[in-house]
């Protein structure tokens, strides 16, 4: 948990300063591409500083470890508890909340009733729900050591926290494939901690047996099998056919990828720079560098990479840097 949501927190850090700028006025900028961890820019805020990217990731961890189950409705209280009373948060209010997240927070303010308050259609297929899945899915990969738990039971608990504020299956699809890549790293890092991190680009087309790659791929495999199981989401799956096959998707250009707040934009892009690059610095800087949701990419992208290359890979001079990194860190390792 504390690889993988330090990773997250620290991406949407790197992110916050040049939120929403475009990769060319990133590029065009008078310090140039972004290569280590800013201040200010887009919402004034000091160097370190984290945005509902990893407010929604707290609350939900929070809940979880605290009631030693996922519980849609408690994490709901606590989206509120952020919302309203700046809980989660690097100075006591939340900033830079997408639209879909904030009226499902309303709505549930209003009803209290969470299976209904997330929005549906086809205008709920943001990221904010993909950005702050991270601790359920590590949470369900872990309890499968020690308790009977199904993919069918991970996979429910995912769409239920998914549905909080993005209510529909295209959504609900994409948190569905990060747990499963979730569950690829965790599980082959247990069995092979030390011959994870070969290198894994022979060439642009190949995906070797080592590295990171052929996890995600693995992952994706699985996960698309499992969506497959069930007629009424194949035409969601077809969304996602770009990530069928991990080796014709590093073939594609940076210009062909688009770090937008379109869920499968971001889960598309997160893996890009994932597969892309050979340290969790230089992936974590292309997420951020790919311009528009900066902070949203690169904190998908960073809880991926914070598992796979432990959060000791990432740069102390960032970890320094966090807003309440004493809190995080005492948030991160609590005990269920």
């Amino acid at each position: 948990m504390r690889d993988g949501m330090l990773g997250l927190v620290t991406g949407d850090a790197l992110g916050v300063p040049v939120q929403f700028c475009s990769r060319e006025a990133i590029a065009e900028r008078p310090a140039g591409p972004v290569t280590g961890m800013e201040g200010f820019g887009t919402y004034n805020m000091p160097p370190g500083t984290w945005s509902d990217d990893s407010s929604m990731a707290l609350a939900s961890l929070e809940s979880i470890l605290r009631l030693g189950r996922v519980d849609p409705q408690d994490i709901m209280d606590n989206f509120l508890r952020w919302e309203f009373e700046g809980e989660f948060t690097p100075f006591g209010y939340a900033f830079d909340e997408g639209n879909t997240c904030s009226t499902a927070i309303w709505n549930y303010r209003n009803d209290r009733n969470w299976q209904t308050c997330g929005k549906t259609g086809d205008h709920a297929n943001g990221n904010g729900a993909l950005m702050r899945i991270l601790p359920v899915c590590i949470w369900y990969t872990e309890r499968q050591k020690t308790v009977c738990t199904s993919d069918d039971e991970a996979v429910e608990a995912i769409h239920n926290v998914t549905m909080l504020t993005h209510n529909h299956l295209r959504a609900k699809i994409a948190s569905g494939l990060y747990y499963f890549m979730v569950k690829s790293i965790i599980r082959a890092k247990e069995a092979e901690p030390d011959n994870l991190q070969a290198p894994d680009r022979d060439d642009a087309a190949n995906v070797s047996a080592y590295g990171l790659t052929p996890l995600l791929q693995q992952g994706l495999d699985e996960g698309f099998a499992y969506y497959r199981q069930d007629f009424r989401n194949l035409a969601e799956m077809v969304r996602y056919s770009r990530l069928f096959d991990l080796g014709r998707f590093r073939t594609i250009p940076e210009e062909g990828i688009k770090g937008s707040g379109y869920v499968v934009d971001a889960l598309e892009a997160a893996v890009w720079c994932l597969i892309m690059t050979d340290s969790l610095q230089e992936a974590l800087l292309k997420a951020v560098n790919l311009g528009d949701d900066t902070d949203t990419t690169a904190a998908i992208a960073g809880g991926l990479a914070g598992l796979y290359y432990g959060c000791d890979a990432i740069p102390a001079e960032w970890i320094r840097a966090l807003q309440r990194k004493e809190w995080l860190e005492e948030m991160i390792t609590a005990d269920a």
